[in-house]
């Protein structure tokens, strides 16, 4: 099969490996002119206007990686040898945890220190070395081509600007213009969900200084203030990242974290974050991004009876679904996308009704409840930040999620473990509160919460911070 993948991003290219490595002749399109640099450290200074998220913090989470070590181990392979490195959650347990002993599935829960511009750099190495793809940089695609549909028949794309292809992939991530190119080829339109998340962030890189050890990552290093939250990210050869998040209205720290300046007088405040800050730790290797539009967005290509919209196109990864950045789902999701629509196209053929139906179904199983997920925390993010009078039926839900559910994650192993399996992608958006005895270790807790010292401290008020700052 003839494929054309638009988009030379994490899900293009790892659609154009999945799908190559299967026989087939794809052909990338990148709209960026990104000539391939020499090492992980050049590939970190490509313009990419077309992915301005690249100079922002990225998770490559467990998922990601168990999938490259059982599907791709070259891939993982040629990472480690740019300077990624694993993660490997249960190493070093929050010393909360008094029960250290390893368990089964530990294994399992091990993720990637890798910038974006590495992996993507990593992936066009080896697609470039692979037979059957061809990458063009610097080209733009414009429209589909599709043969003309007859009255009430379903339009089938034939190719892109004029180069004929079998079936097109839109992975331009969640910019995408797919409803307009469908509806320009006279595909019914697509009913899409879209959901604001209402936040705005902040990211920042640096190095470790050579001949100096890094402070210890106790990870997810990341945490929730109410008006401020914040993570860091390890990066490959000794680079990681910093990066907040606000409300997207609040414009008085909108504007002060912007700066230099102010965006170091935060990480110094903050008390898992301080110590990666120290005088002659690590030294800026960038100013400060800013990231702004955040939505949740899925982009259904079939109708309300399972059909497609249209034959010979399907979308992956952000051009499909999009999840708020915040949660680091994004270049895993893609990833699974990508590999799921390879094995789709291997079970269907050339039957472009049934690939259609088969890739819906994947979506519908393995990314859309990770996109409800995203829009219902964003909800309950919200809600946590309110006032509730007692009587308001989600007050009571509120209190067990801050007395119960965060203190059972810093003190049991069960829930400390099945919160790294969500986290991670490793099991289903429910399964922290669908397991019986992870919420008998919940209730536990929120029944304890009179008998324990109070939540850390683990940063100043909103007001603390603006002192600092100014």
């Amino acid at each position: 099969m003839r494929i054309i993948v638009v988009g030379g991003g994490i899900a293009g290219l790892g659609t154009a490996l999945a799908c190559a490595r299967d026989g087939h002749q794809v052909t990338v399109l990148e709209r960026d002119d990104t000539p391939m640099p020499p090492d992980a450290d050049a590939a970190f200074g490509w313009q990419r206007t077309g992915a301005p998220q690249v100079r922002h913090s990225h998770a490559f989470l467990a998922r990601l990686r168990n999938l490259l070590r059982d599907r791709a181990p070259d891939v993982l392979e040629a990472l480690f040898a740019s300077g990624a490195a694993e993660i490997r959650f249960t190493d070093d347990l929050p010393l909360t945890l008094t029960d250290r002993s390893l368990r089964p599935g530990d294994e399992e829960l091990v993720a990637l220190a890798c910038r974006r511009t590495t992996f993507e750099w990593v992936l066009r190495k080896l697609a470039l070395a692979e037979p059957g793809v061809e990458f063009r940089h610097g080209v733009a695609a414009s429209a589909l081509d599709a043969n003309p549909a007859r009255p009430g028949a379903i339009p089938l794309v034939v190719g892109v600007d004029g180069v004929a292809a079998d079936l097109v992939v839109d992975a331009r991530g969640p910019r995408s213009s797919s409803a307009e190119w469908l509806a320009a080829v006279g595909a019914p339109p697509v009913a899409e969900e879209l959901n604001e998340s209402g936040i705005v962030y902040f990211s920042r890189f640096y190095r470790v200084r050579s001949g100096v050890e890094a402070p210890p990552y106790v990870g997810p290093t990341a945490a929730d203030l109410g008006y401020l939250k914040y993570a860091i990210f390890l990066g490959d050869n000794r680079t990681f990242s910093i990066t907040y998040a606000i409300e997207s209205h609040d414009d008085e720290l909108r504007r002060a974290l912007a700066t230099p300046d102010a965006f170091e007088a935060v990480a110094r405040s903050l008390v898992a974050v301080a110590p990666w800050r120290l005088e002659g730790v690590a030294d800026p290797i960038t100013d400060v991004h800013v990231m702004a539009g955040l939505r949740n967005r899925f982009r259904p290509l079939v109708g309300v009876d399972g059909a497609p919209l249209v034959h010979g196109f399907v979308t992956v990864g952000d051009a499909s679904v999009c999840t708020n950045p915040l949660y680091g789902r994004g270049c895993s999701l893609a990833f699974v996308h990508a590999f799921g629509l390879a094995d789709a196209i291997r079970e269907t053929g050339d039957d472009f009704d049934a690939l259609g139906r088969a890739l819906a179904s994947f979506t519908e199983r393995e990314l859309v409840p990770w996109f409800r997920s995203a829009v219902l925390q964003d909800e309950q993010a919200r809600v946590l930040r309110e006032e509730l009078p007692a009587e308001d039926p989600r007050a009571f839900l509120q209190a067990v999620f801050r007395d119960g559910l965060l203190p059972a994650m810093r003190t049991s192993p069960i829930v400390f473990r099945a919160f790294l399996r969500w986290f991670n992608l490793l099991a289903t958006p429910d399964a922290l509160m669908a397991d019986p005895e992870i919420v008998a270790e919940v209730l536990a807790a929120y029944e304890d919460r009179e008998n324990r010292p109070g939540a850390p401290v683990l940063g100043p008020d909103r007001d603390g911070l603006l002192v600092q700052i100014r």
